[in-house]
């Protein structure tokens, strides 16, 4: 309690928080797109509660690892070197997330500019996914999310009071914006083909990462803001190109 009531008289720990909270915010905006894309394949009456549960699991997985900071240190410990760069458990972890990202994306991509694809490694005869499909998908970019995000927490302060009360608080930014971003990718198809680039974009960082190839994060981000902005732009412009007929 007392560390509490401290933390609170000091300025350097309110700038921390800000800027955690900041941070975690952006982080889960990879987190929230691939949610929003996978739950808008479930059946109508699911995607709400599939939305809720997703980002609820990566609520209950993030406070899980910041209870084992001690434990998430260690996954930066190198195990084996690969072209003389040593790969951690969480390199590995990183680059696991990563293939699975743009495997998902390409595959997407795939069943989207092909009507008919045929029997091939992307064959599905059915578009709907099950419930427990999509759980068990957002589970596991849950898990690489939130490692990702609790190792930046760590790198940032010392204080779990502080990691924790950001990590809430970006979780509940990412419940509130879960449906209107959901519903709207499900209202434009040009977005969701837009969203899927940026998985393929993420997915990549992640590999790259993972091989230590520090990708900054403000380039990607801008580069998926730029690319949102011009497609907001195609979209005034279809706009207004119907009103005119």
């Amino acid at each position: 309690m007392n560390e509490l009531l401290n933390l609170a008289a000091d300025p350097a720990a309110w700038a921390a928080l800000a800027t955690l909270i900041v941070m975690e915010v952006v982080l889960g905006i990879d987190n929230l797109i691939f949610i929003a894309i996978l739950t808008n394949r479930l059946p109508a009456d699911q995607r709400e509660r599939g939305r809720r549960l997703g980002i609820g699991l990566a609520l209950v997985l993030r406070l899980a690892l910041l209870g084992s900071v001690a434990f998430i240190v260690t996954l930066t410990t190198p195990l084996f070197s690969v072209f003389g760069h040593g790969l951690s458990w969480r390199d590995l972890i990183l680059i696991a997330g990563g293939l699975f990202l743009v495997w998902k994306a390409t595959k997407e991509i795939h069943h989207r500019v092909d009507p008919d694809p045929g029997p091939d490694m992307f064959d599905r005869k059915d578009v709907s996914l099950g419930f427990a499909a999509a759980m068990g998908q957002i589970v596991m970019l849950d898990l690489v999310f939130s490692i990702d995000s609790i190792i930046t927490a760590v790198g940032m302060t010392d204080h779990i009071a502080i990691m924790v009360i950001a990590v809430i608080v970006a979780v509940l930014a990412m419940l509130v914006a879960a449906t209107p971003l959901a519903n709207f990718i499900n209202a434009n198809p040009t977005i969701v083909m837009l969203a899927l680039g940026f998985l393929l974009m993420i997915g990549m960082t992640l590999i790259a990462e993972g091989f230590g190839a520090k990708v900054p994060k403000g380039y990607v981000y801008a580069a998926m803001a730029f690319s949102a902005l011009v497609e907001g732009l195609n979209m005034l412009e279809r706009r207004a190109r119907n009103r005119k007929r």
